[in-house]
Order: C-alpha cells, then sequence, then structure tokens
C-alpha cells in the first residue's frame, strides 16, 4: 500500500510494508525540485535514516531497473 500527497514544497510518497511478518517500516520518498530524499526509521538506533538522491542519480536509477547487468551512462538526448 502506498500514499501520495502534495505538500507546498514536495510531493510526499509513503510506501507502507504488507503481507505476512516480519514487516519493514515504512519508506517516506520527498521529491522536491531539486532532489529526492528517501527515509526510514530504524528501530535499533531509534533514528530516521536518510538518503538524499541528486534528480540525475534517480533518473539513472530509474534506467537501472529496466537494464541488464553492466556499466551505463545516461545521455541526455542531443548531448555527447
Amino acid at each position: 500500500m502506498f500514499s501520495i500527497e502534495h505538500e507546498f514544497d514536495a510531493t510526499v510518497v509513503t510506501l507502507v510494508d504488507e503481507g505476512p511478518a516480519p514487516l519493514t517500516e515504512d519508506v517516506t520518498i520527498q521529491m522536491f525540485d531539486d532532489c529526492i530524499t528517501v527515509e526510514q526509521y530504524d528501530a535499533r538506533t531509534d533514528t530516521v535514516q536518510k538518503i538524499t538522491f541528486s534528480i540525475h542519480q534517480i533518473e539513472e536509477l530509474a534506467a537501472a531497473l529496466d537494464l541488464p547487468e553492466g556499466i551505463y551512462k545516461l545521455q541526455k538526448p542531443g548531448a555527447e
């Protein structure tokens, strides 16, 4: 299950783990104009772990989901 909320400065997607145990904590993705953050609560340390991606890194991640093993470099159309 997931939710999508549009806030003033970001779009927030929350992913909720469902199904048989063991379940993991919710993952919150916040999409801003210049970056995307991924957060998840870590019960072992009682802290929220946060990763920040640039927009370019997210574009590469999205492309990587559909590619076989290898090394790649994304290029914008018209760029050399």
